[in-house]
């Protein structure tokens, strides 16, 4: 069904679709025409009168009726309506803005670094938006002093790289039948004379270019373990997202006994961190923060969650991560949604002051 933008729907259609709307942000509990015509909505009208409005609104796919009852609540398409053509945002208050600025602190300019920052604002983040918390961070890319070998059985060895900070990382690689341990020594020398002092990428073009052009002295055994090494490191660096998570305990507010299966639903689509680096990934080059919202998403379709999220940069202007949260599609949007973009404009300000540095 196609959504019916604001400018088609009449003034009477508007003030009570962004009643049902706002009232349901804020208890997550479907909206009836009792409701809407009592207490101080202003509308002046019978609830026989809005229950015409509210059927209007359902037959236009902006509203629907969970249950059986004749309370209403917006659809996925009926909240991106609200969101993008009638949602008033309020900027962070100052008890807000400090709480962010308590997590930054906790950075270079507190003596601590910037993973332990990006940690300390997403869970601030989390706190004061009553969601989960989500920061994807630049991945990594230290500089190496080694790469070795070490034999585990005839058909398995252990590749360890350890890197100039004193970081030890390993995997295990599959070897042919009868492959010679003098190959392991020689693949190992020769790659950490090459990855000394150089990341695994700049490390990586230069070896394998000496390789095809035959300027290296290894023998086909050897270069074959130097290929294998270089893979299993290069695919698990590609394919491994550097996702900071908090506050998924937020999850858990008095409402989620209501819905207990969506709520365990999301807390395991948050359990996979590459998809979930994949949806932050669409944000990336957003020059504004993107909002995310129910079937939207493929991954939290299933849980009918939200997810808001903003890039932040470098000292250069270059988007290197993105910040944001994800839970329920009945958040409060034009709070969180600015919160969301403040703290991707200060994490921008203390990268492109302090520089990314991860010592």
């Amino acid at each position: 069904m196609s959504q019916a933008p604001v400018t088609e729907l009449n003034d009477r259609a508007r003030d009570i679709f962004r009643l049902v709307v706002e009232n349901y942000l804020a208890n997550g509990q479907p909206v009836g025409s009792k409701t809407l015509a009592g207490g101080n909505t202003g509308l002046n009208l019978s609830p026989a009168s809005i229950r015409s409005v509210l059927q209007e609104l359902q037959d236009a796919g902006l509203l629907a009726a969970p249950h059986t009852s004749a309370g209403r609540m917006p659809t996925d398409v009926g909240l991106r309506l609200f969101v993008d053509g009638m949602m008033q945002v309020a900027e962070p208050s100052r008890a807000e803005r400090a709480a962010i600025a308590r997590g930054l602190a906790a950075g270079p300019a507190g003596g601590g670094t910037i993973e332990a920052a990006l940690a300390a604002t997403s869970a601030a983040l989390s706190d004061l938006s009553a969601c989960a918390g989500l920061v994807m961070v630049p991945r990594r890319e230290p500089r190496l002093a080694q790469l070795s070998f070490v034999a585990l059985t005839r058909t398995r060895a252990l590749a360890v790289l350890v890197a100039e900070d004193g970081q030890i990382e390993n995997r295990v690689i599959e070897l042919p039948e009868g492959f010679a341990s003098t190959a392991l020594e020689q693949a190992g020398n020769y790659l950490s004379r090459r990855l000394a002092g150089r990341t695994l990428a700049e490390a990586t073009g230069a070896i394998r270019a000496e390789i095809s052009s035959g300027r290296s002295a290894l023998d086909d055994a050897s270069r074959n373990l130097v290929e294998r090494g270089l893979a299993v490191w290069s695919e698990d660096a590609a394919r491994r997202p550097v996702l900071i998570v908090r506050g998924q305990a937020n999850l858990l507010d008095d409402t989620a006994a209501r819905d207990i299966e969506r709520v365990r639903q999301l807390l395991d689509e948050l359990e996979n961190a590459e998809s979930i680096a994949g949806v932050l990934d669409a944000a990336r080059e957003a020059e504004a923060t993107r909002i995310f919202i129910g079937s939207e998403n493929r991954l939290f379709s299933l849980s009918g969650s939200s997810v808001i999220a903003s890039p932040w940069r470098d000292g250069e202007g270059r988007i290197v991560g993105v910040v944001g949260v994800v839970g329920p599609t009945r958040l409060n949007y034009a709070r969180v949604v600015p919160m969301v973009d403040f703290t991707a404009q200060s994490l921008s300000k203390l990268i492109g002051k302090d520089g990314f540095s991860r010592t």
